[in-house]
């Protein structure tokens, strides 16, 4: 697109979010047109002042396009911190309910932090973690350049928009009030036109790579990347009350509705946290490890199985509701059976590191990947055994669920988010090694044992509460109010805002590493570019 037509599209959306923002009908909607019109109108200005410049040379075809990356790699280190701070500060809300000040006008209240908190360590965090990983990934193992040109930069930079509407809509109280508090139809859009944009950068890469074997890590991301899109369409169908406006009201109602947002909630679990990280894990583990994959036909096996089964298992969650108990024990079944291919692909991730455990005792960039497929294990294990439906009558509504996810979310998904960076970081800046294995070896304990008092604590408390739910006396009547529930956990939110705060400290120590690696450590000799696939 050449600069004078850069100059008109960007002077036509400044245009437009002025005119939103000055007929907007409620705060979120015109804060968030105001966010448009700067970030619009300062590319105008930008595009302007660089028109008459010469153009730069083309970076050259046979290099990696790594730029997006280490942008990628920057974004998921910071809102990552974000995220773990808001969950930090959330869960000390719940243990000293005085946190929770009306200070900011309710701004910063529980009920506003929390989907703030989800989102930013699922989408921000997790989102930015597989941006990154996906075009490091697929380049190296389809020795090509990127497809697209600067199509890479819109999605990354496109995305990064999205995520600040999204935390804005979340502040000021406009969501569509789902269980994930997806954000307003207007930002629903516009994710939709950036994800669009990521498939066709990712697809055109894999259709023009080098190499004629596509590697398993680029089937699980490409399928991450289409469901995805297809959850996100379907669970935010929507209808706007006005263009001028952030409110809609939803094509789903009553029980659909709730089987929709099931689909889209669990799927989102399967796809986004699973198999979008499960590409991360077959590149990831074996490059550290310096190990090919234990067996190459066991990650197809686990590929296809996975994907057919997951996308059945998001009923579990409706048990004892209005939806059809065929329904319910349909996603019950499939979710038992799911746990097969899911311990499949830990058994494939664990044993690649035949011939080099030894690793494990000097390395804690392999160790930190190692205990993250054995979260991934033990969460796939303990989410089927959740959804049959004895289980589930004693585990929905109360904290287990919290602990449940939360080891997949921190011990999984942010473990080898971690160790993929540590990976990553020297090889994009070109660095001999990262600065100080000794501060990854302090992230994966302070990790390890925050992660280890959040899920216990929250077992603990779980099932204690769901036993106190249920008990009743000689007459049939409830022994304990749900303020006498409330009571009985103090002690246990305590423990898991500790954990939360040694994760967290964890993540700060490795942001300070990774920032040390870049501006301390010397850079390495130059090597040729892309060659044959890494």
């Amino acid at each position: 697109m050449g600069n004078y037509v850069k100059l008109v599209v960007y002077g036509l959306l400044t245009l437009a979010a002025a005119i939103a923002a000055n007929y907007a009908r409620d705060l979120a909607y015109q804060v968030q047109a105001i966010i448009v019109m700067l970030v619009t109108g300062g590319l105008f200005l930008w595009t302007l002042r660089h028109t008459d410049e010469p153009a730069r040379p083309a970076e050259l075809e046979h290099e990696y396009m790594d730029g997006v990356i280490r942008a990628g790699v920057i974004a998921t280190v910071f809102w990552g911190l974000v995220g773990f701070f808001v969950g930090v500060y959330i869960a000390s809300q719940l243990a000293w309910p005085v946190l929770n000040i009306d200070a900011f006008e309710g701004y910063t209240n529980f009920g506003r932090l929390r989907p703030l908190h989800t989102s930013a360590v699922i989408f921000a965090f997790g989102g930015n973690a597989l941006l990154a990983t996906s075009f490091y990934v697929v380049q190296r193992t389809s020795a090509a350049r990127l497809w697209g040109g600067n199509l890479a930069w819109f999605v990354f930079w496109g995305y990064q928009l999205f995520i600040v509407l999204a935390a804005t809509g979340y502040l000021l109280g406009a969501t569509q009030s789902k269980e994930y508090a997806e954000p307003e139809w207007h930002v629903d859009i516009w994710l939709t036109i950036v994800w669009v944009a990521y498939l066709a950068v990712f697809l055109g890469t894999i259709f023009k790579r080098r190499e004629k074997h596509i590697y398993v890590a680029n089937w699980f991301y490409l399928s991450f990347i289409v469901t995805i899109a297809m959850l996100h369409i379907i669970n935010n169908l929507s209808i706007p009350v006005s263009v001028f406006g952030s409110k809609s009201v939803q094509v789903f109602a009553g029980v659909q509705d709730a089987m929709v947002q099931w689909w889209y909630g669990h799927n989102a679990v399967g796809f986004f946290l699973t198999a979008g990280f499960l590409g991360m894990m077959y590149y990831f583990v074996p490059k550290q490890a310096e190990r090919p994959v234990y067996s190459y036909k066991l990650s197809i096996i686990h590929f296809w199985a996975l994907i057919f089964l997951y996308i059945w298992a998001g009923p579990h969650h409706l048990h004892y509701t209005a939806l059809p108990d065929w329904a319910s024990t349909l996603g019950m079944v499939m979710s038992v059976v799911l746990w097969m291919p899911s311990w499949g692909g830990m058994i494939n991730g664990l044993m690649t590191l035949s011939g080099a455990w030894d690793k494990l005792r000097t390395d804690p960039v392999i160790r930190m990947m190692v205990i993250s497929i054995g979260f991934y294990g033990m969460s796939t294990f303990e989410g089927p055994m959740m959804s049959i439906r004895a289980v589930n009558s004693l585990s929905h509504y109360t904290d287990w669920t919290i602990g449940h996810v939360h080891s997949g979310a921190l011990g999984w998904n942010g473990m080898i988010t971690f160790g993929a960076l540590y990976f990553m970081v020297p090889k994009l800046w070109k660095r001999e090694r990262l600065y100080s294995l000794a501060l990854v070896n302090w992230h994966f304990w302070l990790a390890t044992i925050g992660i280890i008092l959040y899920a216990a604590s929250m077992w603990v408390t779980g099932i204690m509460e769901g036993l106190m739910w249920r008990e009743v006396d000689a007459n049939g009547f409830l022994v304990n109010s749900f303020a006498d529930t409330v009571a009985a956990k103090y002690p246990m939110y305590v423990v898991r805002a500790t954990g939360g705060l040694l994760y967290l400290t964890g993540a700060s120590i490795m942001a300070y590493n990774l920032w040390m690696t870049v501006r301390r450590v010397p850079a390495k000799a130059a090597a040729a570019a892309v060659a044959p696939a890494e």
